[in-house]
């Protein structure tokens, strides 16, 4: 994890001649509600997304997140129930923004008269793991509710306990369907189970509450399982294309332009890859990335002996697939025109996704042809024309931290919101930067006060920040499925970088005496390989 952030987080848009942002090789949904015929162009109106849960339907009658996060402060998170009943809680103008774990906790948990609002549920569950264990706080939270609701007395008031038993598992429900990831682990389904049991011994309506609850949990952790098995298979299947050079003949070998010529389906299947892959990525492993030892907890670190879900890093594996993808089919070909013209269907490919609001496949494929063995082919790139891909690159400038992109990412997330069909409502953000934003923003504030409270006015920009993302994943890619092109994307062999080198250098020979010697000792290697 370590060395995955530390290339994470020195990402910028590479220069032409610079390496991919990161060294690994390695490496769905349909639904539209209207389909409009009209394409929006590359400076048209662009995209955004309602912050928040829209199934407002389900109690406790608490504001979704477009009404708790306002766009010029921290947050409008109101509590007014049990402002005065908790010790070691501090609020300003009637905003929470710090406690004790303690006190917090309890402040997690539903009362007969009481339920917590739904942004502090969230923000509260995506960031107490910076500080306990989820089965730690699991714990925790079934003690006070077994406690305080007396819920082991015979002689409890039914009435009472049918009061309480709806928001406790409300609670549980937001739990299970927010971060199930938590409950991969055992510990966590254990003190489920027992909760869960005490509420719906004798009362059928809470017993088939808690079965439909389970049933929903157990179907996310199966298909993450499943997703998991798909992506270990997919990785297996995919070898360096050097190989495959050496035992088949080049002129019966695919390429991309004979598996997808159309610069819009390719886009489109793209963004199929990438919402399904978004769609599996937990809101906890933003912050699982990066987890530090609580210096005020003497124990070991909150996920040392926890299996946290690995869904980010498969994510930006995806981004340098891509981006090596782009760079073999550009190196490949033997001829200086098709050199080109696969140079000008991949502009017009990200030029697609742009529109689309596909930002992570536009920077991958624009870090594919930046990258050196591509970039160094002057004569392929005087046969191509570049006013296209110049727009592109001064979309994704990374100068003045991005300004470019981050405009126009706010104007894709304004399409989304007014959007009336689900191909308006597509936001995939450049996800290196979205996460390089995110482990500043940790960074830059501590996570406790000096007075060893909870900074909570921190974690409420932070859970902003991850629910934003959750909306985006959310959407459901309203194009149709091309199995032929996806199995392509995902598992076409690509060149390792120092195939691209050798591959770029048979195109184009050497310029200088340094590319010479590299020559040399790249053909040196793959004799002596063979």
């Amino acid at each position: 994890m370590a060395k995955f952030l530390a290339e994470l987080l020195g990402c910028t848009l590479p220069e032409k001649g610079a390496s991919p942002m990161f060294e690994c090789r390695s490496q769905p949904h349909i639904g539209v509600r209207h389909v409009t015929k009209q394409r929006p162009t590359i400076f048209g109106t662009l995209i955004e997304k309602p912050l928040g849960d829209h199934n407002a339907d389900k109690m406790p009658q608490t504001p979704p997140f477009p009404v708790m996060y306002g766009s010029n402060v921290y947050n409008k998170n109101l509590y007014k129930a049990k402002e005065e009943d908790y010790e070691g809680l501090y609020y300003h103008e009637n905003n929470l923004v710090s406690g004790s774990l303690e006190g917090l906790i309890e402040h997690l948990v539903p009362t007969v008269a009481y339920y917590p609002d739904r942004t502090y549920i969230f923000t509260f569950l995506l960031s107490s793991r910076l500080f306990i264990h989820p089965y730690e706080l699991m714990s925790k939270v079934c003690h006070l509710c077994v406690d305080q609701q007396r819920l082991t007395d015979p002689q409890a008031d039914k009435a009472r306990v049918r009061k309480i038993a709806p928001k406790i598992l409300q609670l549980l429900t937001e739990w299970t369907e927010t971060f199930p990831y938590d409950f991969r682990d055992e510990r966590m389904m254990k003190s489920l189970k027992e909760l869960t049991h005490r509420l719906s011994t004798g009362d059928e309506l809470y017993r088939k509450a808690v079965q439909q609850m389970t049933q929903t949990l157990i179907r996310k952790l199966t298909t993450l399982s499943q997703y998991e098995e798909a992506l270990a298979k997919i990785n297996s299947s995919v070898t360096d294309r050097l190989t495959v050079l050496k035992t088949k003949p080049q002129s019966i070998q695919r390429d991309i332009l004979t598996i997808c010529s159309d610069p819009f389906t390719l886009a489109q299947q793209l963004t199929h890859i990438e919402l399904e892959r978004l769609s599996y990525i937990g809101p906890e492993e933003f912050v699982q990335a990066f987890v530090q030892k609580d210096p005020l907890d003497n124990d070991k670190r909150c996920f040392s002996d926890h299996k946290k879900a690995s869904n980010l890093e498969a994510y930006v594996e995806w981004f340098n697939r891509l981006s090596y993808l782009v760079a073999t089919e550009i190196c490949m070909p033997v001829k200086k025109k098709h050199r080109a013209r696969v140079i000008e269907f991949f502009i017009d490919v990200a030029r697609e996704c742009f529109n689309i609001g596909n930002f992570n496949s536009l920077m991958a494929i624009i870090t594919g042809m930046n990258m050196s063995p591509v970039s160094r082919l002057k004569k392929t790139w005087g046969k191509v024309k570049t006013a296209k891909f110049d727009i592109l690159e001064h979309q994704m400038d990374p100068s003045s931290n991005f300004y470019n992109y981050r405009t126009a990412l706010r104007g894709a997330t304004q399409r989304s919101i007014t959007a009336h069909s689900s191909r308006e409502k597509i936001v995939i953000p450049f996800f290196s930067l979205l996460i390089k934003d995110i482990y500043f923003l940790n960074e830059g504030c501590a996570n406790r006060l000096p007075n060893g409270h909870v900074n909570l006015e921190k974690f409420w920009e932070l859970a902003k920040q991850v629910m934003e993302f959750m909306t985006w994943k959310k959407v459901e890619c309203p194009f149709d499925r091309d199995r032929k092109i996806l199995q392509y994307l995902l598992t076409a062999p690509v060149f390792s970088e120092d195939a691209l080198y050798l591959a770029s250098y048979e195109s184009e020979g050497p310029e200088n005496n340094m590319e010479k010697d590299r020559w040399k000792s790249l053909r040196s290697s793959l004799l002596n390989r063979t």
